[in-house]
């Protein structure tokens, strides 16, 4: 009579034991912000990513998408360490000279395109057998995805001052920062975000804001408060905008990260205090930006020997600068855009990378010494992931119909695009993803 009772409270107390560490386990799925420190599983997070920000186009069903190219890529991607993808979540349909179509929101009542949330859904699914995360932009402050121009078109109708027709950029910019104090846009780009947000997976049957696979929501692509010259009156809107978007998405999926997708310093009217003051906040997770030293005026490819010993100083400096503030702020920081022009500037496959191998190799190495040193560095994502994409197209720009690189629309294919038979390049990032991953 006394052994049940020993058995029964054995019992209860091995499923208590097992349950526990089930819960914890699947708690630990997500990858968490433990101070200036990414967190996955109880270690530290470290990541070798890409931009590819097409992944839910190839995976749309049918001819709009290649589920087959996109399987292929995924496994070229996993073999060579990459294990992060930073990936367009919603475009929007626009009369924009160079925006992709179709797209994600197809008008202003907040119409979502289902067979492209089906293609996020199969990206999704593969992501997760191949232990990738992924970093998912709700909007766009650029022409190449209809992005906020598009919003303050549709409630204002007014043009969208598209810059790819009057070679005008400052006004397009101008005109985009209006969207962060428009009550009508953010109302809609809210009913966006929470129906993408709140979306159950239809392979996976697993709800997006349970997802373990999607490690952040971010803002926006590169959100700015407007251009250089004019756009300070707008720093207040886009501060309160940052803080209080991202506490909305916090508030629908309360255990995955929500980042902003700035540039840094050169994304925020190039003050860095500004950039420091708009990440501050609770609400931002971690802190993001991106490097350009070719758009910036740092590194000219066709004077590159000469002109590269000084953007590589300046980029360090860049860099330098960055990382203060993340350790200033106690948060992560990660370099999830960064890229080159193939050698003196050309955009097709088999020709020369070796400025840009130069290039990956010394920011990677950056960012390897931070991560051994225990600085908030946490990762990159390279800018971008072109894959198997190819186009016989004379002037390299692209159609409805073309096959997808990394570069958007509004960019010559194969301008950034690392390509699946780039081997040196490739050989650099798997060296790296490696490397990383070494480090306790």
């Amino acid at each position: 009579m006394i052994k049940m009772p020993f058995i029964v409270v054995a019992l209860v107390c091995l499923l208590a034991a097992c349950a526990g560490p089930q819960s914890d386990a699947k708690r630990d799925e997500f990858v968490r912000v433990d101070g200036s420190q990414f967190v996955l599983d109880g270690k530290s997070y470290r990541y070798a990513g890409a931009n590819m920000w097409y992944g839910a186009y190839l995976g749309a069903p049918g001819e709009l998408g290649d589920r087959a190219r996109l399987i292929k890529e995924l496994d070229l991607l996993q073999a060579k360490g990459i294990n992060n993808l930073r990936v367009l979540a919603a475009s929007e349909e626009s009369e924009l000279m160079r925006a992709v179509r179709p797209a994600i929101v197809k008008n202003k009542t907040g119409d979502l395109n289902q067979a492209l949330l089906e293609g996020m859904d199969f990206l999704l699914a593969e992501m997760a057998k191949r232990d990738m995360k992924a970093v998912l932009y709700l909007n766009n402050f650029w022409q190449w995805s209809g992005g906020m121009s598009q919003y303050v078109a549709w409630f204002t109708g007014e043009p969208v001052l598209d810059p790819d027709v009057t070679g005008k950029w400052n006004p397009f910019m101008q005109n985009s920062a209006r969207f962060y104090h428009m009550p009508e846009a953010q109302a809609l780009y809210r009913d966006v975000i929470k129906k993408v947000v709140t979306r159950t997976n239809t392979i996976t049957g697993v709800a997006y804001n349970q997802d373990p696979t999607i490690m952040s929501w971010q803002l926006a692509n590169e959100p700015r408060p407007g251009s250089d010259a004019d756009g300070r009156p707008f720093y207040s809107h886009f501060e309160k905008w940052i803080d209080e978007t991202a506490g909305y998405i916090k508030s629908l999926a309360p255990q995955q990260l929500v980042s902003t997708g700035n540039e840094g310093a050169m994304g925020t009217l190039q003050d860095a205090e500004l950039f420091e003051k708009s990440h501050a906040s609770d609400n931002v997770d971690y802190l993001t930006f991106h490097m350009w030293i070719k758009n910036w005026s740092w590194f000219d490819a066709q004077n590159a020997e000469a002109s590269y010993p000084s953007a590589w100083e300046t980029a360090q400096d860049y860099m330098q600068q960055h990382m203060a503030i993340a350790e200033r702020l106690n948060k992560p920081i990660v370099l999830e855009e960064f890229g080159v022009e193939r050698d003196n500037g050309v955009f097709a496959r088999n020709t020369s990378t070796e400025y840009r191998d130069r290039f990956y190799a010394q920011v990677f190495d950056f960012i390897e010494l931070n991560a051994r040193e225990g600085g908030p560095f946490a990762g990159s994502n390279f800018w971008a992931w072109g894959g198997f994409g190819e186009t016989d197209r004379e002037d390299y720009m692209w159609q409805p119909g073309d096959d997808f690189f990394g570069d958007p629309p509004q960019e010559a294919q194969g301008l950034n695009s690392v390509f699946s038979n780039d081997e040196s390049t490739l050989r650099i990032i798997k060296d790296h993803a490696q490397a990383l991953q070494a480090i306790e």
